[in-house]
């Protein structure tokens, strides 16, 4: 037997050797199992634990069939309904820089220039996704100019894709949809916006936000409840610097108002901004109709009929 030979065989068994022994108990060599709930190796036999504070490779979820296996499985990075490729293209940086901050050459920065070009063309390949692009853009400058959290953003992403699935857009523009898309999914959010607020970030006119709203909301079947005023008054509240004081006490008159019936057919930005202005006055705070009147984007008449109504409901409360 030559020097080789031997060689291969001594490996062999030394592997056969490693093989046994991690397979097999060290105390009354039963067979081990691998528990990975609790991340040790234990003997079916004996109960010895072998070893223990193993690295759990596996996911965090179970599946209970190839395709929930196929739903759940995550990989690369997570999508987004606020871009219209969902987040899956790649993105080219517009500053001309290389990972360490070092400025590129001119001829490599001619180069991304041209790799830009392209990387856009192929991500808006058709007119439908160029719309789609312009659309989401929309959404997001309003969001951010109305200061409306990443839900908002990803609700009203969904609705405007839903109304563009379902054949909506044709006859309305892009941006009195997209507005709607962003009111009604402000007011689903529980963080609503007035329509004047609405119009102030938009390129289209008050009635035809209105309009389309309407529609998209009865066309998509969507559960909008009515705005409820107290949920403009830690808005209005924080706006005009006013106490926890003032805004709890706002808010107990808009329940004493609910209570009494004023607030139907009322305006609930109109409601709130008196609220907050007579909760003011009655707290000794320091604040004006005018101030109250800014943040709020309503008129001081209607300040002044809803500070009233709302003063004349708490006092025509029964005595408990």
């Amino acid at each position: 037997m030559n020097e080789q030979t031997r060689t291969r065989k001594r490996t062999e068994e030394e592997t056969e050797s490693t093989e046994s022994t991690s397979t097999a108990c060290p105390e009354c060599s039963g067979s081990l199992v691998i528990d990975d709930e609790h991340g040790e190796t234990v003997c079916e036999d004996c109960g010895l634990v072998v070893e223990s504070d193993e690295i759990d490779r596996g996911p965090e979820w179970r599946a209970f069939d190839s395709s929930e296996k196929d739903q759940k499985s995550r990989v690369g990075a997570p999508t987004t309904n606020m871009m219209h490729d969902k987040g899956l293209s790649t993105n080219i940086d517009w500053r001309d820089k290389d990972a360490y901050g070092n400025s590129l050459s001119g001829k490599q920065r001619q180069k991304m220039q041209r790799l830009r070009k392209w990387n856009e063309r192929f991500r808006t390949r058709d007119s439908k996704e160029r719309n789609l692009k312009q659309a989401l853009g929309e959404i997001d400058r309003m969001a951010s100019a109305l200061g409306l959290p990443e839900n908002v953003r990803e609700t009203a992403s969904v609705i405007y894709r839903r109304a563009l699935d379902e054949d909506l857009l044709p006859g309305r523009s892009i941006e009195g949809v997209s507005t709607a898309s962003v009111y009604a999914a402000a007011r689903q959010a529980g963080v609503p916006r007035s329509l004047d607020e609405i119009t102030e970030v938009s390129r289209v006119e008050k009635s035809e936000i209105a309009r389309t709203y309407r529609y998209v909301v009865r066309e998509l079947g969507l559960e909008v409840k009515p705005a409820d005023p107290e949920s403009y008054v830690p808005r209005f509240a924080s706006s005009l610097e006013l106490s926890d004081e003032a805004e709890h006490r706002a808010r107990q008159l808009l329940q004493n108002a609910k209570e009494q019936g004023v607030h139907s057919g009322k305006s609930p930005v109109g409601l709130a901004a008196a609220a907050v202005y007579a909760a003011a006055l009655l707290t000794n705070e320091k604040t004006t109709q005018a101030a109250v009147s800014e943040v709020a984007d309503i008129s001081e008449v209607t300040i002044r009929n809803r500070y009233h109504e709302l003063l004349e409901a708490e006092q025509d409360l029964p005595v408990a």
